[in-house]
């Protein structure tokens, strides 16, 4: 499920399920999560790398499983989703991210907590949160706004749109894109002069830049969870999982039609 390499204090943790696009299954986000919290105890380990293997950083929340969930034919695992949301909001290590290759869903909006990006030329990024019928996730409401400025944040959330590296360099989501041959060394070059840092030092300046943040995310977070159980199963969720399964694009205008919504309900 991943792969661990150490070496001058950077703990590289790479997700290694790529026949599945490194998709968060249940078993991927505790493996993960674990890894991140063995990370933050170890005092060996100065920075963390995240990347991935294959052609895809990640492809977020692996949707046969979510299936078999709404089926309740699987079983939940130890952290899930909001373990790892959690230890991304509460690393207290510098956490570098090297995109390698597609970064959809949890794949993208997880970037909100990294200290430094990096993504390959190769790469492309979609948040498809509205293409899905639901809402953004992660407290991606409040770090892509944060990050980005309000309507660069807007159109990546609201658009389902896939962006490049290059893209998401300009509007401020990626610090530096490079050839994909040049993404690990250039990543683990900047890692390593952070790495080269007094530890209580970099923690300590990391502390000093999200603890304001921290109880804004959680507050954009319950906000996201109480709009993602509204519009799951609702009429425009049920229409983009249709038309995903037989693989034609989703018709919402009719949806709505046929569903008028009531704006009071979903503006509170």
């Amino acid at each position: 499920m991943i792969r661990l390499h150490d070496a001058d204090r950077i703990r590289t943790i790479t997700l290694d399920r790529p026949e599945a696009l490194n998709a968060f299954n249940e078993a991927l986000y505790d493996a993960t999560t674990e890894a991140l919290i063995d990370a933050a105890a170890d005092p060996g380990v100065a920075v963390v790398l995240l990347t991935g293997t294959g052609r895809a950083f990640s492809a977020g929340t692996d949707v046969a499983e979510m299936a078999e969930h709404g089926r309740g034919t699987a079983t939940r695992g130890r952290h899930g989703f909001n373990g790892l949301v959690d230890q991304l909001a509460a690393f207290p290590k510098p956490l570098v991210c090297a995109v390698n290759g597609l970064a959809l869903g949890v794949g993208a909006t997880m970037l909100g907590y990294a200290d430094l990006v990096f993504m390959s030329t190769d790469a492309r990024l979609r948040c498809p949160f509205t293409a899905l019928g639901v809402a953004p996730e992660a407290g991606s409401s409040f770090t892509f706004p944060l990050l980005l400025g309000r309507q660069r944040a807007a159109w990546v959330l609201m658009s389902s749109e896939w962006l490049t590296a290059e893209e998401c360099v300009r509007i401020g989501l990626v610090w530096r894109a490079c050839a994909p041959d040049r993404l690990l060394p250039e990543a683990t070059e900047y890692a390593r002069v952070l790495a080269s840092k007094p530890l209580a030092s970099l923690i300590g300046t990391k502390r000093t830049i999200i603890s304001s943040s921290r109880e804004a995310i959680a507050q954009a977070r319950e906000r996201e969870h109480q709009a993602f159980r509204r519009l799951l199963g609702g009429p425009a969720n049920v229409e983009a999982l249709t038309a995903l399964a037989a693989r034609r694009e989703p018709d919402f205008v009719t949806i709505d039609a046929q569903h008028p919504v009531v704006t009071s309900e979903h503006a509170t």
